[in-house]
């Protein structure tokens, strides 16, 4: 049986409703637009302080932006 343990984030959705360029959000969070956009699409796991300040400025709670998802697969 092979367990996969991955770490998923729903930044760009949330971004999106709240109207917020990727430029705006990583403005208001202190970091480069290049970050917000590692974070997006996977490539960065942000550190805790960084993860909260995106669940502050997105006004989400932290589990809603942040979640591991788990695959279980048989074969």
């Amino acid at each position: 049986m092979n367990n996969k343990l991955s770490f998923k984030n729903n930044v760009e959705k949330f971004r999106v409703e709240k109207e917020l360029s990727q430029r705006e959000l990583a403005n208001l969070i202190g970091v480069s637009p290049e970050i917000v956009v590692s974070i997006e699409n996977g490539s960065l796991i942000p550190d805790i302080r960084l993860a909260l300040t995106i669940s502050t400025a997105l006004n989400k709670k932290f589990g809603e932006v942040f979640f591991f998802n788990t695959d279980f697969r048989i074969f």
